[in-house]
């Protein structure tokens, strides 16, 4: 078995005493959320950012949108953060998302979706299928091919980004280029074997999890919705090309592995890899833990293979 990274090691270390996440308030959880602006990394400001709404079904939703150097068409991208449908916004996005828009030149629409338990599923799915609704809408706006089109997610925005690649296939009115899913909470199995090696010690917890599965879903009829749970699904064919990520140190880990063979029985074409010394959120991370920032690199590639421009 792979050892823990050391700068994981390290990371986890600077705050050993972390309450758990459900032994507190929503509240202090979200104000104990706001990070330094370059928790994740420099930011590149060669990308513009800016900052407008758009009106979900239920809401007037905050977008950061990143847009590269250059003159389009650019490829485009929706992201929905982490944060486990409760936590987390889309400021704390700045320096990966600029990061990958430089690197696929994608004009990247980030979305700041309505948060559990105030408003439970299905509003922050909904939120996220109405955003990449809205970027198909204003492609010529943005200068984006709409042929170029994907969406990407971490952690529970991995979760909502395959939810949305499945509700775009069934719906089949507009086309998705790819899904990007990194570490995926796509079950609610948390028995397997990485929810039982990994419940405590590297962060995110089994315990956690099923606090915030709990906070996001109403009752038995949400835990068995495959748009909900994605794990729930009993079609994958015609899915659009995936790319994924799982942290060896992870107890979602094993969603991500899961969700990955259901799509290659299903012959939608996957890019998988493995970080075994990593722990979940390391995407998050690139201030404190190197590859936080180079994976941006494998990520960027293999976009880049599945849009054609190599």
């Amino acid at each position: 078995m792979a050892e823990l990274h050391p700068q994981c090691r390290a990371f986890l270390d600077l705050d050993p005493d972390a309450p758990e996440l459900w032994k507190i308030s929503v509240y202090e959880g979200r104000a104990g959320g706001h990070t330094p602006v370059d928790f994740s990394g420099p930011i590149d400001h060669s990308v513009k950012m800016s900052h407008r709404y758009f009106t979900g079904p239920t809401a007037d939703l905050p977008i950061t949108i990143y847009r590269p150097e250059g003159e389009g068409p650019f490829n485009g991208m929706v992201y929905f953060h982490g944060g486990g449908w409760v936590f987390n916004d889309i400021s704390k996005y700045d320096a990966q998302l600029a990061a990958m828009a430089k690197l696929t030149n994608s004009v990247i629409v980030s979305v700041n979706y309505q948060k559990a338990p105030e408003h439970k599923f299905p509003i922050p799915f909904n939120d996220c299928y109405a955003a990449f609704e809205w970027t198909v809408a204003h492609a010529s706006e943005l200068e984006i091919n709409p042929a170029k089109i994907g969406i990407g997610g971490d952690s529970a925005g991995g979760n909502l980004a395959s939810a949305v690649a499945l509700k775009i296939r069934d719906v089949g009115k507009d086309h998705l280029a790819y899904q990007w899913l990194i570490y995926p909470c796509n079950g609610v199995n948390f028995e397997t074997p990485s929810y039982i090696q990994n419940a405590t010690g590297y962060g995110l917890t089994k315990a956690a999890m099923i606090w915030l599965w709990e906070q996001y879903l109403n009752d038995e009829a949400d835990r068995a919705n495959p748009y909900a749970v994605p794990l729930n699904a009993t079609d994958y064919s015609g899915l659009a090309p995936a790319v994924i990520i799982t942290a060896g140190f992870d107890p979602l880990h094993d969603d991500g592995e899961i969700y990955k063979e259901k799509l290659v029985a299903a012959d939608v074409p996957v890019a998988f890899r493995d970080y075994p010394g990593m722990i979940h959120g390391f995407f998050n991370y690139g201030s404190y833990i190197d590859e936080g920032i180079t994976v941006r690199e494998y990520f960027a590639e293999e976009i880049n293979r599945i849009l054609g421009d190599h």
